[in-house]
């Protein structure tokens, strides 16, 4: 291909994983814990994009940068590191991102928290974005959902065009998006030039655009500045840009995803390594230790040093209720 783009691959690492405690603390949020097959969920992001982006650039907070920098150091990968001083959500995440580029740099734009299989697939669709990209669209990913799932929020579309992004839906709606057949999952990848972006931003959350470029001209190496970072309005990219612009085009993609969001995920996720259960379905993650369930089915045991947390599969959702009791009540065990 003549004059290919160049493309960074951009790395959000902000997210805490309040539905995955206790084994995901602030002090090591889920994207570092080594859960999966000896590697982080962080190192398998970086992993998965090497062969197609020339530069890789991480967008992540003041109290997680250094267990990157250990992941990146380990796999002898040279990155753009970008420090926020406090977390200001995806938006201004991204813009900074997007102001670190050349405005005709092509993003491709992840969490650092998913689970991605069929690389064929993967690559795909990633190929399909970048040249909608080229094009001057402002693309994001959206997943062919495998069940009625009420964790994530979903995209609905006719072929490449977006009707309308949906909030995580009740079970109810859940159940109806999947049989209209045009939903898909809204899996929060993006990719778009870094000029078309900041475009839109400006037009449609220009608070947010006009106090993340103060941020970023005043960065040094990268640092962010703590009191001008809390101007920031803390809004996310869907808000900000995806639900409003007229750039957007989705591409549809068969492979198979998770963002490991929730105990649910993470045990399908373990169950499909091989990661033993019992005849009932039980559980135990975190210890060696002999455990036995008693009058219990689907039920999964987390042991770590400090904390242990006993839920029944279905109950996933709710422990992001514990973290939030616990923020009020107890936060040393959220570190």
């Amino acid at each position: 291909m003549e004059n290919k783009p160049s493309i960074t691959h951009v790395i959000l690492t902000g997210g805490v994983g309040s539905r995955l405690w206790p084994l995901s603390r602030k002090s090591k949020p889920k994207q570092y814990l080594d859960l999966f097959g000896g590697k982080s969920l962080f190192e398998m992001t970086v992993d998965r994009n090497r062969t197609i982006a020339d530069t890789v650039m991480v967008v992540g907070n003041i109290d997680n940068c250094h267990l990157s920098k250990k992941v990146l150091e380990k796999t002898n990968t040279s990155y753009i590191d970008i420090v926020e001083s406090t977390p200001r959500n995806t938006a201004a995440a991204i813009a900074f991102a997007a102001f670190a580029s050349d405005p005709d740099a092509i993003l491709i734009v992840t969490p650092s928290d998913h689970i991605i299989d069929d690389m064929a697939a993967y690559e795909t669709a990633i190929h399909e974005a970048v040249v909608k990209a080229s094009q001057g669209y402002i693309v994001t990913f959206g997943i062919i959902p495998t069940k009625p799932e009420t964790g994530y929020g979903y995209i609905e579309r006719k072929g490449d065009d977006v009707i309308s992004f949906r909030e995580k839906p009740n079970q109810v709606s859940a159940r109806d998006f999947i049989a209209k057949g045009n939903f898909l999952w809204n899996s929060g990848m993006f990719c778009f030039k870094a000029g078309v972006f900041l475009e839109e931003l400006k037009i449609f959350a220009p608070e947010v655009y006009e106090k993340s470029k103060i941020v970023w001209d005043a960065a040094v190496n990268g640092n962010l500045d703590l009191a001008l970072s809390l101007e920031i309005p803390s809004i996310s990219i869907d808000y900000a840009v995806m639900e409003r612009s007229k750039k957007i085009k989705v591409v549809s993609s068969k492979f198979a995803w998770s963002d490991l969001g929730s105990f649910e995920s993470v045990y399908d996720y373990l169950v499909s390594t091989g990661h033993p259960v019992d005849k009932k379905g039980n559980m135990v993650i975190g210890t060696t230790n002999y455990t036995a369930f008693v009058g219990l089915k689907n039920t999964i045991f987390v042991h770590t040093d400090t904390a242990n947390l006993i839920l029944q599969k279905d109950n996933s959702q709710d422990v992001k209720n514990v973290y939030n009791e616990l923020e009020r009540e107890n936060p040393n065990l959220l570190d």
